[in-house]
C-alpha cells in the first residue's frame, strides 16, 4: 500500500470551473441534439418520399457518417475547412460535427420507423379524404416517431456523452475544464471520478426527460386509431 488517500477538496474547489464546463456541454447538447434530429428527420423523409436519383446522396452521407469516427470528422470539420476558406470557431466547429453526426443516425433510425408503418395505415388515411401530406404527417410520422423514440432517445444520450471528444479541439465543456482542474490540483483520480459521477447525472436525468416528453408526444391512442375513431362516428 502506498498509503493514497482521496482528496476531493481541491476538487470541490474548483466547482466554478467544472461548472461552466457543464453549462457549456449543456448548450453543445441542446443545440447540436435538436439541429442534428431535426436533420434527421428531414433526411428520412426525403429518402423515403423523393426520387432514387435523389437518394444517393443522402445515402452517401449517412453511410459516410457512420462508418467513421466521430473525432475524425470533428478534426475534419476544425482543421479541414479553413484550408477551403471556411473558419470556425472550436465551440461552432463542435455543434457542427454532432449536427452531422446525430443527423446521420438519426436519419436511419426515423427511416426504420417510417418502412414499420403498413401500407394499409396509408390506405386507411386516404380513404378518410385526408391529403397526402396529412396522412404522413399523422400516419406515418408520427406514428414512425413513436416507435423509435426510445432508440432516437439513447443515440441522443450517446451523443451528449459523445461531446466529450470535443475538448481535442480546446473546447472548454465537461472534460477539457475538467483536464485544466487536473492540470491544477494533480488529483487525477479525484477529478475523473467526480466527472463521472456528472455525467452518469446527466445521462440519467437526460433519459427520463426524453421518456416524459416521448409521452407528451406520443401519448397512447393517437395517430391511426383515433382518426378510425373520428371515422367511425
Amino acid at each position: 500500500m502506498n498509503g493514497f488517500q482521496f482528496q476531493f477538496s481541491p476538487v470541490f474547489a474548483r466547482s466554478d470551473v467544472l461548472l461552466e464546463g457543464l453549462w457549456l456541454t449543456l448548450q453543445l447538447s441542446a443545440i447540436g441534439i435538436s439541429l442534428g434530429a431535426l436533420l434527421g428527420i428531414l433526411l428520412a423523409m426525403l429518402r423515403g418520399l423523393a426520387p432514387r436519383a435523389l437518394r444517393w446522396p443522402v445515402d452517401t452521407y449517412v453511410e459516410l457518417v457512420r462508418n467513421t469516427p466521430f473525432l475524425v470528422q470533428l478534426l475534419i470539420i476544425f482543421f479541414g475547412l479553413p484550408s477551403i476558406g471556411v473558419k470556425l470557431t472550436a465551440e461552432q466547429a463542435a455543434i457542427g460535427a454532432i449536427v452531422l453526426n446525430l443527423g446521420a443516425y438519426s436519419t436511419e433510425i426515423v427511416r426504420a420507423g417510417i418502412e414499420s408503418v403498413h401500407k394499409s395505415q396509408i390506405e386507411a388515411g386516404l380513404s378518410l379524404a385526408m391529403t397526402r401530406w396529412q396522412v404522413f404527417r399523422h400516419v406515418v410520422i408520427a406514428p414512425a416517431l413513436a416507435r423509435v423514440w426510445p432508440s432516437l432517445s439513447s443515440q441522443f444520450v450517446l451523443m451528449m456523452l459523445s461531446t466529450s471528444v470535443c475538448s481535442f479541439i480546446s473546447v472548454q465543456e465537461l472534460s477539457g475544464t475538467a483536464a485544466n482542474v487536473e492540470s491544477d490540483t494533480f488529483r487525477s483520480f479525484e477529478v475523473y471520478i467526480t466527472v463521472t459521477a456528472i455525467y452518469l447525472a446527466l445521462a440519467l436525468v437526460m433519459r427520463g426527460l426524453l421518456a416524459v416528453l416521448g409521452a407528451v408526444l406520443f401519448p397512447k391512442g393517437s395517430g391511426l386509431g383515433r382518426l378510425r375513431t373520428q371515422s367511425g362516428r
